[in-house]
């Protein structure tokens, strides 16, 4: 399971939402063998009094928050973090500089799906990758 926040100004989230959501979600599929049909995003578009950024970051500027099971090992959540700014600057034209992604994990018993706690549900792919 991956639960996935996307952060930005209202303005440059409006006019790369479909080729941001493709890029973040190839990635996904990608690194985490995850299936392609499964697909959970939120996207957040702040005005600029609500979104406070460093100078040196463009209008741009996009933080991504994974929530995902524990389970992934470090070698796969950094394959993860390279694709998605890889995808992103090659698809959507926003330079890495631009782009900070943070993964959380927690364990499957942290999570409700379907009425089950999520380490009852019978996933259809791996979590250990």
């Amino acid at each position: 399971m991956a639960q996935i926040k996307i952060f930005g100004l209202k303005s440059a989230l409006a006019k790369n939402a479909v080729s941001l959501s493709s890029a973040i979600h190839n990635a996904v599929v990608e690194a985490l063998s995850y299936p392609p049909e499964k697909k959970f995003q939120r996207f957040f578009g702040l005005e600029k009094s609500d979104f406070i950024y460093p100078s040196d970051r463009s209008e741009n500027y996009t933080i991504i928050e994974i929530s995902m099971f524990e389970g992934r090992s470090i070698e796969t959540k950094k394959t993860l973090i390279r694709l998605l700014f890889a995808n992103i600057e090659r698809e959507v034209g926003i330079k890495p500089q631009d782009v900070e992604i943070v993964i959380h994990e927690s364990p499957k018993h942290n999570w409700g799906i379907r009425g089950l706690c999520g380490d009852e549900l019978a996933l259809g792919y791996k979590v250990e990758v």
